[in-house]
């Protein structure tokens, strides 16, 4: 019955044929991240959490 009503509230709206069904997707080949964006990600990561680092000991000195 609920799958009736939600069916019925759908096709009222106009929207049942605007749900696109899984076959509409088609699969896009993956390309790879470039190295240059890993080690710069990486590189980030690093200078942040020395920075949260020397945050944390600078308060822990401090008080």
């Amino acid at each position: 019955m609920r799958l009736l009503a939600l069916e019925l509230i759908l096709s009222l709206l106009d929207v049942r044929g605007h749900i696109p069904r899984f076959d509409d997707f088609r699969p896009t080949p993956v390309v790879p991240a470039p190295a240059g964006a890993a080690r710069a990600l990486a590189a980030v990561l690093a200078v942040l959490s020395l920075a949260i680092w020397a945050t944390v000991w600078l308060a822990t000195e401090l008080f």
